[in-house]
């Protein structure tokens, strides 16, 4: 799947600047976000116009469930970097799990018109409908057109499958998600939804509400997917 962040795979010749966010971007994908955060504080400290280091601290402010922060960090991202989608989308993101529904959605949509040809913006705009609960068919749409580009990501088919599943169309819902698992066989969230419609097991009635749990981020979550939006109820 498309990340959030992009950095060069080799430190020769980079700036302190640029090796610190690229060792913060390591521990990070070791999956250290605190100790990436820490140091990235460090180098952002000294240099607070790398909007690349703005960019990875939206992202790990994310997954430490410190939302605000992240829409803090995204925002500096944003007027460093105006261009670039990444940190519009990183922005989408804190938005839609901070309940501003309308920001989140306008976001997304930035983002695809800044990189139409990245999938992950189409479906941070069909994750950003779903959450608000609105034009459901343009979900679906949006769904549709990161499967055209990224036809073998199993995770824009559940997207599908989710948007379909709002739209009423069970039958296309299970399709999308039988493909979702046929490409990722070990997805639970994936598991449990096709499950409910299968009438296996009952859907959660959870209440919406802000922050990571809105997306079923807890003390659970190490063993279960690493995308956050496939929590969405």
């Amino acid at each position: 799947m498309t990340d959030l962040a992009r950095f060069p795979a080799t430190t020769e010749g980079m700036s302190p600047t640029e090796l610190g966010v690229a060792r913060a971007a390591a521990l990070f994908e070791r999956v250290d976000p605190g100790r990436a955060a820490a140091l990235l504080e460090t180098v952002l400290a000294e240099d607070p116009d790398t909007a690349a280091g703005w960019i990875l601290m939206a992202r790990i402010r994310l997954v430490l469930d410190q939302v605000d922060a992240a829409l803090d960090a995204a925002g500096r991202a944003i007027r460093l970097a105006p261009e670039d989608p990444r940190p519009v989308g990183a922005a989408s993101r804190a938005l839609t799990l901070l309940g501003r529904h309308d920001e989140a959605v306008a976001m997304a949509y930035r983002a695809v018109i800044a990189e139409p040809q990245n999938p992950l913006w189409h479906d941070r705009v069909a994750w950003a409908l779903l959450a608000a609960d609105r034009q459901t068919a343009d979900a679906e749409q949006a769904a549709r057109t990161a499967i055209g580009l990224a036809p073998d990501e199993a995770h824009y088919y559940f997207t599908h499958g989710v948007a379909l599943d709002a739209l009423g169309h069970a039958d296309q819902a299970r399709q999308a998600l039988l493909t979702s698992l046929r490409l990722e066989p070990e997805n639970p969230v994936a598991q449990h939804r096709l499950a409910v419609l299968n009438g296996e097991t009952r859907r959660e009635n959870e209440p919406k509400r802000r922050g990571w749990k809105l997306f079923g981020r807890n003390k659970d979550a190490g063993s279960r997917s690493s995308r956050p939006e496939e929590y969405l109820p």
